[in-house]
């Protein structure tokens, strides 16, 4: 578990860091002015942070299943190599993704006014402004699309089963703790892909650019905001880790506070 949450932190780590700098440039001199080579980095660790983070949640997910539903083969499944495969498969499939879409991008002209209204570079303003002939990445987009489609059905899957099986609990202090902890993650998930899927799977005209802007918003900061709070900040072990770190740190005598 600390192992999955750990490469969602690297992936939350990356995707504001990509992200927030040029959007408070932004927002701090009304517009600002990116590089077309500085356009296509930001898409290309865009992409792929947020396909990551698409593929850890399911993966998460899977690891709750058997955690939950098959406890005694819990070890044997998920070994430490396992793990890796997963993990690994995650980075690679969405950087791969990535880089697919960002090559389709660079092979497009462009030779209008160059100017987007968004808070970063994305396929859909960077769709609006070519020139060329759109269909190829298009068509990808939908691809894309239909694959994260199936990523939340996969997860939604997951959480049935072990919904059905915490409903089997004899005690209720168990069954309190695992819906808490469940439920805690299905509100991240659901803002994540609800937010998502909205943006890219809307039709043409059916939102303004501001609504569009502001759910961006949601899964590029929020999300990457709340995940420590839901996954960290109210674990138990991790709080008394934190606690046992600060009491080395701080130490108070006579009411006077010591750092040491």
């Amino acid at each position: 578990m600390y192992f999955f949450i750990s490469q969602l932190a690297i992936s939350d780590i990356l995707l504001p860091t990509d992200i927030v700098p040029n959007l408070l440039h932004i927002l701090l001199n009304n517009g600002a002015t990116i590089t077309f080579i500085g356009c296509m980095t930001q898409f290309l660790f865009f992409c792929a942070s947020e396909g990551s983070d698409c593929f850890l949640l399911t993966v998460m997910s899977y690891d709750r299943y058997v955690a939950i539903c098959n406890p005694l083969r819990y070890s044997t499944i998920m070994t430490r190599a396992n793990c890796l495969v997963l993990t690994s498969m995650c980075w690679v499939l969405a950087f791969s993704l990535a880089l697919t879409e960002s090559l389709t991008i660079l092979m497009m002209t462009f030779c209008g006014p160059n100017i987007i209204d968004h808070f970063f570079c994305d396929v859909v303003p960077l769709v609006e402004i070519a020139c060329t002939n759109t269909y190829t990445i298009e068509l990808e987009v939908y691809v894309v699309c239909f694959l994260v489609l199936l990523i939340p059905i996969i997860t939604i899957l997951f959480y049935a089963k072990i919904i059905v099986t915490i409903l089997r609990f004899q005690s209720n202090i168990s069954r309190q703790k695992a819906f808490s902890t469940c439920s805690a993650h299905l509100t991240v998930v659901s803002i994540f892909y609800i937010t998502l899927l909205s943006v890219y799977y809307s039709p043409k005209g059916g939102q303004s650019w501001n609504q569009s802007k502001i759910l961006s918003l949601l899964y590029t900061v929020f999300t990457p905001l709340i995940n420590p709070i839901i996954y960290s900040l109210r674990n138990k072990e991790i709080k008394k880790s934190l606690q046992e770190i600060t009491n080395k740190c701080v130490s108070y005598d006579n009411g006077i506070i010591i750092y040491r």
